[in-house]
């Protein structure tokens, strides 16, 4: 046979029976060197015991059943672990009393009384009623929406685990609190079967059981009573009650027959309360489904076409489900500018789960004061004060601005001085600038000396956007001149602890020389830093801080960029202040070969290759249109000396007349002959007008050759051409 050495502790009973009757094996304990070998065999409050059986195999004939007090609530695994096992854990409270069961993460999914689960784990929940017998008020398998339930003054739960399954049991919680049972309905669609107490049997008479229903956000729900059975009362008028409570509300009644809440939200109660039956008559039974769909506000109208307002919704929770529509277009983030109207829907998307930001671009003119006045304005200022997690975005009507520094000053009468309200100054500005925006984290004024300033001409227009943590300079360098950055409150040193950042465009196919010239300082708190890196990311182009004695700086930056800076506590009188000089310089980039096949533009014709073969000619027999060589007197005539002129000083254009080409595939153009117009030079004279017969004919050869040289062109500017060096190819 077979022996097993049990320890356990002093709460925990073993009952072993026979499952199968016929065989002969037996089980029997041996205690206090006595052997008892009784059917089903008990070991109350085990410690150490030893279990003998007969036969080999006893798996396959004996089953375990371990209970155990609510206060130990693991099951071990070390009893008996090829057995067929049932685990019990028994409760008791006070009669006035309900008991809690809770069951954390995954939660029960409820089934048929005499079902089991796909994992071999199937929980029971029995309660001893007052004035009835025992009910199995649910089985459930792991994983579902139950995640409590709630009996009176007795109860058990019971685990059953078949001998090839290994024990992986729930920890679940006892606590004491009112009688019901907690569902927690998922988020998405879902369907979720909900059985009464010892379903399909009879529920307990004069009884009753809550459900408490946990409907999530932005959901509808919708009850249906699929099956079920009612009894015959014994009262005279009275009836099963199914009673719906909502926190707030005053609770609804309904008949089991009546139509249940369809398409509502919010969570709700609901109650079964049954009567005193007639027992010889079928009893209380009830199934029925909540269904929960995925719900949404109503559609949403946004009209901007009268408002200088813009509006921005975008989802900061990671919920999948969440969709968001601007006309009928799922998207990640809406986009309403102003003077548009576009209809808006949200499904499934908790408002915590959204942020809604709205900007509004307020143009900054200086107003007229009444003439009354005895002297003149001398200058406005405007306060803004914003909410803690915005920014303020500052950009000139004209598209750029400019800060007023060395090599780079505004005229001031149209300076605009920026300051933060706790009195840090950020800079002068005027438009016509490098600075497409200008970001500022913080409650600040804006200052003009409106002399030269129209009243009604807009200065500066701001606006407001979501939270940045630095002054944010978004800068396009000047292709003609070097462009220069400076920390703010320059030449004075930054305000401590404060950080400033430069997003820096460049233009195709220019790079950067960027130059620093950085004050030397010691930090009392903290760290200054200048970190500068490429925009597509890549290592850091320049990483240092006060430690390593800042210096001069030379870089190069071979695409756009960030610049940052952020400043210390500074020691005694030290000041962190940084200037930058930015000067483009074009990338060089190799010469590539010109496709053989050139385009040739005429004015009066089509654009042709050379290699076409379609043109055809239309003066055949007048080619006077095509010169054997253009006298280079003519071409090049003023750049001759007057020693070299023809002689009496004259120089006229001549051509040699041409038998024409021999090769007639060549393509030639269409164009009809030109019409001398009255009282317009010729530059081409025919024989016949010219003062001077025409000169011999020069010959090809020596003009072919790149290193034919003519003593005329020794000296002028386009002597270039006739250089022994590389052909250009255009």
């Amino acid at each position: 046979g077979r022996s097993m050495y049990v320890t356990s502790d002093p709460n925990t009973n073993l009952i072993i029976t026979k499952e199968v009757k016929e065989s002969d094996c037996q089980s029997c304990v041996m205690e206090a060197s006595q052997k008892n070998c009784k059917s089903p065999t008990r070991l109350k409050n085990p410690r150490n015991a030893s279990v003998e059986f007969t036969c080999l195999h006893p798996q396959n004939v004996f089953a375990v059943e371990i209970n155990r007090g609510i206060n130990t609530i693991q099951a071990q695994k070390e009893f008996f672990p090829n057995f067929n096992r049932t685990f019990t854990w028994d409760i008791k409270v006070e009669s006035t009393q309900a008991f809690h069961l809770d069951f954390p993460g995954t939660g029960l999914r409820q089934i048929p009384n005499e079902g089991t689960c796909p994992d071999g784990h199937t929980y029971s929940v029995i309660l001893y009623l007052h004035r009835a017998a025992p009910a199995t008020i649910g089985t459930f398998c792991k994983g579902g929406t139950v995640t409590s339930v709630l009996g009176q003054f007795k109860g058990r739960v019971t685990l059953t685990v078949p001998s090839d399954v290994t024990l992986d049991p729930l920890d679940f919680q006892l606590k004491v609190g009112p009688k019901s049972e907690k569902v927690n309905l998922p988020r998405g669609v879902s369907d979720t079967v909900i059985i009464t107490p010892n379903y399909p049997k009879d529920f307990p008479d004069d009884e009753q059981i809550l459900w408490e229903f946990s409907i999530p956000g932005m959901h509808n729900y919708s009850v249906q009573f699929s099956e079920h059975s009612a009894p015959e009362c014994l009262d005279e008028g009275e009836v099963v009650v199914v009673e719906y409570q909502k926190e707030g509300m005053k609770p609804t009644r309904t008949a089991l027959t009546d139509p249940q809440p369809q398409h509502q939200q919010g969570g709700f109660n609901l109650t079964l309360k049954n009567c005193k039956t007639n027992q010889t008559l079928p009893g209380l039974s009830l199934r029925y489904t909540v269904s929960v769909i995925r719900s949404g506000h109503p559609l949403c109208t946004v009209d901007l076409t009268k408002q200088e307002v813009s509006v921005q919704i975008e989802k900061v929770g990671s919920d999948p489900l969440c969709e968001m529509r601007k006309d009928s277009v799922e998207t990640k983030t809406i986009n309403v500018a102003k003077g548009e109207t576009a209809k808006l829907s949200f499904l499934d998307c908790p408002s915590e789960d959204l942020r809604l930001t709205a900007s509004k671009v307020i143009p900054l003119s200086v107003p007229t004061l009444d003439s009354c006045l005895p002297i003149p304005l001398h200058s406005f200022s405007w306060l803004f004060t914003i909410p803690h997690e915005a920014t303020l975005d500052l950009v000139s009507p004209t598209g750029s601005l400019r800060q007023s520094l060395p090599g780079q000053e505004c005229d001031p009468s149209s300076v605009l001085r920026v300051a933060e309200n706790d009195g840090s100054f950020i800079g002068d500005f005027c438009s016509n600038g490098v600075i497409q925006k200008l970001q500022v984290h913080s409650n600040i004024s804006i200052t003009a000396t409106p002399r030269d300033v129209r009243s009604n001409e807009p200065l500066l227009n701001v606006s407001v956007s979501p939270e940045i943590k630095a002054i944010i300079y978004r800068i396009s360098p000047n292709l003609m001149f070097p462009t220069i950055l400076a920390t703010p409150n320059w030449p004075n040193g930054m305000k401590p602890h404060s950080s400033v950042s430069w997003v820096v465009d460049l233009p195709w196919m220019y790079h950067a020389l960027i130059k620093f010239v950085i004050s030397g300082l010691e930090c009392e708190k903290g760290h200054a830093r200048i970190n500068m890196k490429h925009q597509e990311g890549g290592n850091d182009l320049l990483d240092i801080d006060e430690s390593e004695k800042m210096r001069t700086e030379n870089m190069t930056a071979h695409q756009s960029f960030y610049l940052n800076m952020t400043n210390c506590q500074p020691e005694g009188r030290d000041q962190f202040d940084v200037k930058a000089t930015i000067v483009l310089e074009k990338k060089t980039k190799k010469k590539s070969k010109m496709n053989s096949q050139n385009s040739i533009y005429m004015g009066k014709g089509n654009i042709f290759r050379p290699n076409d073969r379609h043109f055809v000619k239309t003066r055949a027999d007048n080619d006077s249109h095509v010169y054997d060589y253009i006298d280079e007197t003519m071409v090049y005539g003023h750049l001759l000396n007057d020693s070299e002129s023809l002689p009496n000083g004259m120089q006229v254009d001549s051509y040699q007349t041409f038998t024409g080409p021999t090769d007639r595939t060549l393509p030639v153009v269409k164009e009809p002959d030109p019409e001398p117009e009255k009282g317009q030079y010729q530059s081409f004279l025919s024989p016949s007008d010219t003062f001077m017969p025409p000169r011999p004919r020069t010959p090809i050869e020596r003009q072919d050759s790149l290193g034919f040289q003519d003593r005329r062109m020794m000296d002028n500017e386009l002597y270039t051409f006739k250089s022994t060096g590389d052909m250009n190819t255009i």
